[in-house]
């Protein structure tokens, strides 16, 4: 058992961060074709009844939101800012341009790519999704339009999916003659299953919102509204509903969860309560159960 207890602890202590407040910062200065001119993603960090809620837009209109090296570089140096943000306790992925979510990789950059260069973006996009799976906090995608190839594997490595009942999505690579690149093989058939996720990524079949449901695919599906917006409305329902919550709970809750899935369930016990272990001295712990005494709601500070 104590063996069990120690290998949980190092799986457990890679992932545990500080919680600290970070300012909003600019993530490049001048236009450049490798590090991106800063407006590839846009941060939003929402106010009033919304603190906590974090979005994050993706914003390459011209080029279907697709995966270019600038987008990468900028997305990355986003996501380095919010792992460490106490004020971030819910991020919402969604797309700034109506009817797509992301295309996938920006196949006219691909195209001047040498094999080399090709080999090191692939590594680069699958770093950043990895980077995006491991936030400390829950990530909500928002497929109000297209999610095609990596687009799909972007929203797999959320932790929860919303989607338009006439989006549009798939792991298509294989008409590329290529495979999903950035996770698709490995996440999509530990959230389906080994045969249906063969069966999809083998076909390149592209499916609906509705049929992505019925998949089990995405949580929720949503009839589209006028204004292109409505899994993007039903993320913030849910953020709102996790916002109440103690932050340093919903995190070891979802560590628990993410590490406890990789190894034998003995070892998952292990690692559970070694998450648990972490809320105990927490003050919010304390103010859980003063609040609950005193019958008022908590305030939580995520100490």
């Amino acid at each position: 058992m104590a063996l069990l207890l120690q290998r949980a602890a190092k799986l457990i202590s890679r992932n545990v961060l500080p919680l600290t407040t970070t300012s909003k910062c600019r993530y490049s200065v001048e236009a450049d074709p490798i590090l991106g001119d800063g407006t590839e993603v846009l941060v939003e960090r929402l106010e009033g009844p919304q603190k906590g809620i974090t979005v994050l837009g993706l914003n390459r209109p011209a080029a279907k939101n697709s995966f270019s090296r600038g987008l990468v570089n900028t997305f990355s140096d986003i996501l380095q800012d919010i792992k460490r943000d106490n004020g971030s306790r819910v991020v919402v992925l969604r797309s700034l341009t109506p009817g797509i979510f992301c295309a996938g990789a920006d196949l006219k950059e691909r195209k001047g790519m040498t094999t080399e260069e090709t080999s090191e973006f692939v590594t680069q996009l699958r770093g950043l999704l990895i980077s995006l799976e491991q936030l400390p906090m829950p990530v909500i995608a928002a497929l109000d339009g297209a999610a095609l190839g990596g687009g799909l594997e972007m929203a797999l490595a959320c932790d929860i999916r919303t989607a338009a009942n006439n989006a549009k999505m798939g792991l298509v690579e294989t008409r590329l003659a290529i495979i999903p690149g950035a996770g698709g093989t490995q996440r999509l058939p530990r959230i389906l299953s080994p045969a249906l996720a063969k069966e999809l990524i083998f076909t390149a079949r592209v499916f609906d919102g509705a049929e992505a449901k019925e998949l089990g695919l995405v949580n929720h599906v949503v009839q589209q509204n006028e204004a292109k917006d409505a899994a993007y409305q039903r993320a913030l329902k849910l953020a709102e509903e996790i916002l109440p919550n103690g932050p340093v709970g919903v995190r070891m809750a979802k560590l628990a969860v993410d590490k406890g899935m990789q190894v034998d369930l003995n070892t998952g016990y292990s690692i559970e309560e070694v998450c648990y272990a972490q809320v105990i001295p927490t003050k919010d712990r304390l103010e859980g159960l003063a609040a609950f005494a005193e019958k008022r709601k908590p305030v939580y500070k995520g100490e």
